[in-house]
């Protein structure tokens, strides 16, 4: 049998994580890397965070999971702490952020289902988008790379430019049920949506009784500084998927929605065998009570600021490889001139100077910090990032 145990479709390195301190990673051999990947936006916390530790721990000895027929006095508390601090009227808990996507979809075509208007279920989506996996999530990307030998896909999309308003206004007609559109991208190549494009998606589903959908699946829970991105842009959606950081690694994303647009959403036309278990409501506290504490977020502010200045400071004297910054808060990229390619880049970093980054889109490798990180992590990384940009040799075997 040649093919792995594993199903193969990660091209996986040869960091072997063992164990997790705060902003580092273990390997299997003793080995550490500081971590400025987290998970992908995962770790917001940190790896082995006291206060999340003991509340998963606490949880998992008292009750782990019922089924969602039961009353959930932990589902109700955490829903009503979200609500109480964001936009939304009502939370769906899921698993994972594609599955956050697929019930934002159904949100949405379900609100026009039961205002009158059925014929309302094309969504507009942005190009370079990264919404998840599943068959719904990969519909609405134009992305070929992960829609390639998967068709036929789910109708009823249609793809515009990022930041380009007038391009997504065009695409507008009477079938149209609304935009959905990541409030900074994230797999695309880091690029935050501009005030004019996202204000004008709001005031473009306003006008003409549509749904905004925020994908802050990446973007959200602290990442860019504020407790969620649209926070810089003045708007609110209508309907929002979270995941990542909401969890701090333990399986967990939620939709949220307006009462208005969660509307059609009643008994029978939704649910999850495990979404909002106890387990999973433990973890999702524990995060807020961390994150929601006074300075958190500032703090989060702060430190983007501080990496971004040392980012900047830094790229005149590799300009050759660097070419721009982009991002907000601690969820930042930097753009790689060719023919240095950030794939191989974040393999270089990671296997020669120990620290973690992402690859993303248009050339560009994110970093994407725990959201807890402090001034000696920051100068580490950039003194790691230096000693790697000056090392690194495009198109060579390292």
């Amino acid at each position: 049998m040649s093919i792995t145990p594993l199903m193969p479709v990660y091209p996986r390195c040869d960091v072997r994580p063992v164990r997790g301190e705060g902003c580092y990673l273990i390997g299997e051999r003793g080995e550490r890397y500081l971590d400025f990947a987290a998970g992908i936006a995962v770790n917001a916390l940190g790896h082995g965070h006291p206060q999340f530790t003991k509340a998963v721990q606490d949880q998992l000895a008292t009750l782990t999971h019922v089924s969602n027929l039961y009353g959930s006095p932990q589902g109700e508390a955490l829903a009503q702490r979200i609500v109480d601090n964001t936009f939304a009227d009502t939370v769906f808990f899921t698993n994972s952020g594609a599955e956050a996507i697929e019930c934002a979809i159904k949100t949405a075509r379900r609100y026009h289902y039961v205002s009158g208007n059925p014929n309302k279920t094309k969504i507009i989506t942005f190009h370079n988008a990264f919404h998840g996996r599943t068959m719904g999530a990969i519909s609405a990307t134009n992305q070929a790379k992960m829609r390639d030998g998967f068709e036929p896909l789910l109708p009823g999309f249609d793809y515009a430019p990022f930041n380009d308003l007038d391009a997504a206004l065009a695409l507008v007609d009477e079938n149209t049920a609304g935009f959905m559109v990541e409030t900074v991208q994230g797999e695309g190549g880091m690029t935050a949506g501009t005030p004019e494009f996202i204000q004008g998606l709001r005031k473009a589903c306003d006008d003409h009784g549509m749904l905004l959908i925020l994908d802050e699946i990446q973007c959200g829970y602290g990442r860019t500084g504020k407790f969620f991105a649209h926070e810089h842009y003045g708007i609110t959606p209508d309907i929002m998927t979270v995941a990542k950081g909401i969890g701090n690694g333990f399986p967990l994303g939620a939709c949220l929605a307006t009462e208005e647009a969660a509307k059609g959403m009643v008994f029978g036309t939704h649910g999850s065998t495990y979404g909002g278990n106890p387990l999973a409501m433990a973890a999702g506290m524990a995060v807020l009570d961390v994150m929601l504490e006074p300075g958190f977020f500032e703090h989060v502010a702060k430190m983007g600021d501080r990496l971004r200045a040392a980012f900047e400071q830094m790229i005149p004297n590799h300009d050759h490889l660097f070419d721009e910054i982009r991002g907000k808060g601690l969820m930042l990229g930097i753009k790689l001139k060719e023919p240095a390619v950030a794939r191989d880049f974040v393999a270089h970093l990671r296997d020669h100077h120990g620290l973690l980054t992402v690859a993303a889109g248009e050339n560009v490798f994110r970093v994407l910090p725990p959201l807890v990180i402090d001034e000696s992590h920051i100068a580490e990384a950039v003194e790691k990032l230096s000693a790697g940009a000056r090392s690194y040799a495009p198109l060579s075997d390292d």
